[in-house]
């Protein structure tokens, strides 16, 4: 999703880069916060005035009138129900910015909500998440000794946060099991979002970690020199990529497609944007395997369901995450922003994102005794149907 005035396709509330934060293919459009007038049956807001002014008189402390504000404005966006509707302060705003242009400072992992359960979508590879050994469907029962449950979860995400040098503790319960324990040193870490290189049978490997704003120039650079190399098969690992800007994912979709619908914006039964690609594509007609698991959120499953509908690409692995809502990023006075879902992502041929992710066409599971020995079975499959 985009940027300002722009859309973000990041997982954003269902996914937090665990930065010093979050994002992905949600939708942002940013636009300024005007102030239209009240409908006749709006709620009297006046009330808030009256608890202020309470406060104010009867409060047995200091009170911080930025922290009351902030409060009122996240208690607001909170109230919605939708994990994906939230206020940020300048603050965090500047967190999700340094997240999409690939430099956090954390554990390096993306969280977000499952039934109401803080857990891990995907920790970025080699950082201190991943070192530690997080997985994708973790669950994050305590931070630090506390319960999350109930969090928004932005603030979730902030216990976790932290600068560098710093630990944080998490109890984790994986699969159902006994609760253990992790102990991770924050850092700070930077994130390449395309890496390629050239597999044996001229297959070329592309690995997309996320959608940032250098993606749409680094994948038709990868898609250059595997060209110019010779590379006459692809594959696109798209595995714990979650999300990023939408013009990137509608980017890299397009060097698979001459043309053609990426994805469809609707609100309710009504369809308010089509997104294209641009014709001419540098991939168009090579045999691709794209690969996704639990982990694929947001703009990656944009692109994922564009090739797979287009039959551009055949999808390999897991099914994706399920981040299919639009978050419309308002600007607010001081920095801050607020995003509020306004529509949800459906694939080319009218599959629902937020509902049912992306089902992949060969599943191939990556099992804990695989993880652990260091074997990757998706890949390994997808080399082997492309050779």
């Amino acid at each position: 999703m985009s940027g300002f005035v722009r859309f973000k396709a990041v997982s954003f509330g269902l996914v937090i880069l665990l930065v010093a934060g979050g994002a992905f293919a949600a939708g942002y459009a940013a636009k300024d916060a005007g102030i239209g007038s009240r409908a006749a049956d709006a709620p009297d807001f006046s009330s808030l005035n009256n608890v202020y002014r309470v406060l104010q008189d009867k409060f047995d402390g200091q009170l911080d009138d930025a922290k009351l504000l902030d409060g009122a404005k996240a208690g607001l966006a909170a109230a919605t129900g939708d994990p994906y509707t939230a206020y940020l302060n300048a603050e965090a705003t500047k967190t999700l910015n340094d997240d999409l242009n690939g430099t956090i400072s954390g554990i390096g992992a993306e969280v977000g909500l499952k039934s109401t359960r803080l857990v891990i979508v995907a920790p970025i590879a080699d950082s201190p998440a991943a070192k530690a050994g997080l997985r994708p469907k973790d669950q994050i029962v305590l931070i630090n000794g506390q319960d999350p449950t109930g969090l928004a979860l932005d603030e979730a995400v902030g216990k976790i946060r932290g600068p560098e040098g710093s630990q944080v503790k998490l109890t984790i319960v994986r699969d159902g099991g006994a609760p253990f324990e992790v102990t991770i040193t924050r850092a700070v870490i930077t994130v390449a979002s395309v890496k390629w290189e050239m597999k044996p049978h001229r297959i070329g490997y592309i690995q997309l970690t996320r959608f940032g704003p250098d993606t749409s120039a680094k994948m038709a650079e990868a898609a250059r020199q595997l060209s110019g190399q010779g590379a006459r098969r692809i594959v696109l690992d798209m595995r714990n990529n979650p999300g990023g800007y939408l013009d990137a994912a509608v980017n890299v979709a397009g060097e698979w497609l001459d043309g053609g619908v990426v994805v469809e914006q609707r609100r309710g039964e009504r369809t308010i944007s089509k997104l294209t690609a641009t014709k001419g594509g540098q991939l168009v007609s090579v045999p691709t395997i794209v690969l996704i698991n639990g982990g694929s959120a947001s703009a990656s499953e944009i692109v994922a369901g564009a090739l797979q509908d287009h039959g551009a690409a055949r999808v390999l692995g897991e099914k994706s995450y399920g981040k299919g809502s639009v978050q419309e990023v308002a600007d607010l006075s001081g920095g801050a922003n607020l995003k509020v879902t306004v529509a949800h992502w459906f694939t080319p041929k009218g599959k629902n994102i937020n509902k049912e992710g992306i089902k992949p066409d060969v599943e191939v599971k990556l099992e804990a005794a695989d993880y652990d020995a260091g074997r990757d079975p998706q890949l390994d499959r997808a080399l082997e149907l492309l050779k």
